[in-house]
């Protein structure tokens, strides 16, 4: 567990609490997850390089700190990953924006890929690959595999919800992504979803269920 980060910022946990009852409507649902996405960035992106740069306030001259370097890709792993994408392209309207297409086969649990496209010059950027759930861990590791093969900078990985299970598959893959999460879950159960979780966030995004 050493290299996942807990968001338990008492606002984060406020709105998880709201967006795990099966009473919220869809566009509630899909305002708080808005709200939380963009909360978490900013814990998210704490390690971001800067650099020190001169600037001219309408008082005077003075050094301020920039972001370093090229800017942030946000992968978004369809098609709940949209959901946090939204919030967090709020708080950091010029990042870059990757997808990749994934589905989760009913029978094998096995992530199948359909699409992916990234920014160029990725190798000069920071990724960080957003999805609600990191369940089974099998769509996360697909992602990141994918992504590796393109030698971006660094990657992390930032969800809503994992569990032992999901933590364990992407560790062992991947021991070098840190994961971001706003909670750690129970378990998953006999079909790879999340205990007590708040369940499928692709349908409670897009009102599909």
């Amino acid at each position: 567990m050493r290299n996942v980060h807990l968001i338990d910022h008492p606002l984060v946990q406020h709105k998880l609490t709201l967006m795990r009852q099966k009473s919220v409507s869809t566009s509630s649902f899909r305002r708080l997850l808005n709200e939380l996405a963009a909360l978490m960035t900013y814990e998210v992106t704490r390690d971001m390089p800067t650099h020190e740069v001169e600037i001219e306030t309408p008082l005077e001259k003075m050094k301020g700190r920039m972001i370093d370097g090229k800017k942030l890709v946000f992968a978004s792993i369809l098609r709940a990953g949209t959901g946090i994408l939204d919030g967090m392209l709020d708080v950091v309207p010029g990042a870059r924006v990757g997808h990749i297409g994934l589905y989760r086969d009913p029978k094998t649990l096995q992530a199948v890929e359909y699409y992916f496209k990234m920014p160029q010059d990725i190798q000069e950027r920071d990724v960080i690959v957003v999805d609600p759930m990191l369940a089974t861990g099998n769509s996360a590791i697909a992602a990141i595999d994918r992504i590796r093969q393109l030698n971006p900078r660094s990657i992390k990985f930032v969800c809503l919800l994992t569990c032992p299970e999901g933590i364990s598959a992407l560790s062992a893959a991947h021991p070098d992504v840190p994961i971001y999460t706003a909670a750690i879950d129970r378990e998953l159960n006999d079909h790879g979803y999340i205990l007590p979780g708040l369940g499928d966030a692709g349908d409670r995004i897009f009102g599909t269920k």
